[in-house]
């Protein structure tokens, strides 16, 4: 394969840490609008976020519905991860209040991907300790069709 130059749309948006953040979850990463969190949402790396997946754009509903591969980004200011995961035509992509990134194949109105590389405990310990600090911090969404 040659090399050749891509462009994709990205969905940004922006979410908080928390001090209670343990990000040890091992099947899950959950993002959600709250403005609290308890040391039970081991999933949860980020509150008071701006957007849910009913929030998605339809490119990137069309494309999640469509199994293409989603890439996510997380970054702080100093520190940034990603994983990918895949998207399915069951997706239901509804939710109002949070956004759930999978490593199994469970699917509910949350569910923004499935067969994610990595869940909570996999993300960076570095950028985790920076969203401790209640950090805001940016999630980016975007599909891959290569």
């Amino acid at each position: 394969m040659s090399p050749f130059e891509y462009t994709s749309k990205w969905f940004v948006f922006k979410a908080y840490g928390h001090e209670n953040v343990r990000a040890t979850h091992r099947s899950t990463i959950e993002i959600t609008k709250d403005n609290f969190l308890t040391t039970r949402g081991d999933c949860i790396i980020g509150i008071r976020s701006e957007a849910s997946t009913k929030d998605f754009p339809q490119w990137l509903v069309e494309d999640i519905k469509n199994g293409s591969k989603i890439f996510v980004v997380f970054c702080t200011n100093n520190y940034c991860d990603s994983l990918i995961g895949y998207g399915d035509k069951d997706l239901i992509l509804s939710h109002e209040n949070k956004i759930i990134f999978r490593k199994s194949n469970y699917i509910e109105p949350a569910t923004a991907l499935i067969r994610s590389n990595k869940a909570a405990i996999d993300l960076s310990r570095k950028l985790i300790d920076d969203i401790k600090k209640s950090e805001e911090f940016t999630i980016m969404i975007t599909s891959l069709k290569i």
